[in-house]
Order: structure tokens, then C-alpha cells, then sequence
């Protein structure tokens, strides 16, 4: 895959959907669990969502259930959480495998293309965040820690370009 949008990923719906669908938009791709100590990343995620969705970004969920057991739930029991809980209205995809023999291609090709600390290619922990800017090209990794709020001003700029 030479691009982003050569992807095709699940919903949560079991609809597929093409990531050629978000050519030209802003792309903030997480991985995410509803029991993780930073699930509260959701708010601030939706924030974002909410309001740099006109200006042309789009935040991409991808629960992962390989850190800690921490996203157990089936897909509807995911996104009633989310929706319940933060108000979630970004895109959640099915469960995936960000790391192993299992992993998502679309997260193989994430850390290919951003790579952790000291060139480490696999993902450490839930809410690590890919930031893709509208020609479709992998710009940068924000780690767990780093909070939704902490990147906009990286989302803005590439809104702007």
C-alpha cells in the first residue's frame, strides 16, 4: 500500500468503508478502548471533532482490545458506551489488532510511516494518535499521553495548508 487511502477498514456497522472516502480532509486516527485510564480522551476527542469538522477533519476510531483487556465490549456495546459516555459522534470502526502477526494493515502502515520513540514500530498503549494531512500522507505519532487539546493547534495548521 503506497497510500492512506488504498485502505479499506470495517465500521462498526460491518459497512466498509474506503479511506479514498477522506481524500482531501485532515485525518486523526486513534486507537481506542472504553476501559483505559485514558479513556476520557474520548471528550476531548469529540471536542475536536465538533469543532474542526466544518474547517475539514476527521477523527477515525479504532477500538483495540490488546492493552490490559481494556476494550472488551462487541462493536454495539463500543458505540453505545461512546455515545452514552462522551457523546461520540466521529467514526468508529470494528475492533482491530494495532500490533502482532494480527495487526490491521492500515496500523502496519501507520507505524511504518511514524514511527514511536527511537524508531520503535509497534503502537505501546491505547489513544496513540496518527495525524494525516490531506493528501494523505502520515505526519506525525502522538503517544498516549498526549492530549486531544494538546494537538490542535498541529490539526489547525494543516487545515489552513
Amino acid at each position: 500500500m503506497s497510500s492512506i487511502y488504498d485502505f479499506e477498514m470495517p465500521l462498526n456497522t460491518g459497512e466498509s468503508k474506503s479511506l479514498a472516502d477522506f481524500n482531501g480532509k485532515v485525518l486523526l486516527i486513534v486507537n481506542t478502548a472504553s476501559q483505559c485510564g485514558f479513556t476520557p480522551q474520548y471528550e476531548g476527542l469529540e471536542a475536536l471533532y465538533r469543532d474542526l469538522k466544518p474547517q475539514g477533519l476527521e477523527i477515525l476510531g479504532f477500538p483495540c482490545n490488546q492493552f490490559g483487556a481494556q476494550e472488551p465490549g462487541n462493536e454495539q456495546e463500543i458505540q453505545q458506551f461512546c455515545s452514552v459516555n462522551f457523546g461520540v459522534s466521529f467514526p468508529l470502526f470494528k475492533k482491530v489488532d494495532v500490533n502482532g502477526e494480527n495487526a490491521a494493515p492500515l496500523f502496519s502502515y501507520l507505524k511504518e510511516q511514524a514511527p514511536g520513540f527511537m524508531g520503535s514500530k509497534s503502537i505501546k498503549w491505547n489513544f496513540t494518535k496518527f495525524l494525516v494531512n490531506k493528501e494523505g500522507k502520515v505526519v506525525k505519532r502522538y503517544g498516549s499521553i498526549t492530549k486531544p487539546e494538546e494537538i490542535r493547534k498541529d490539526i489547525e495548521a494543516l487545515l489552513k495548508a
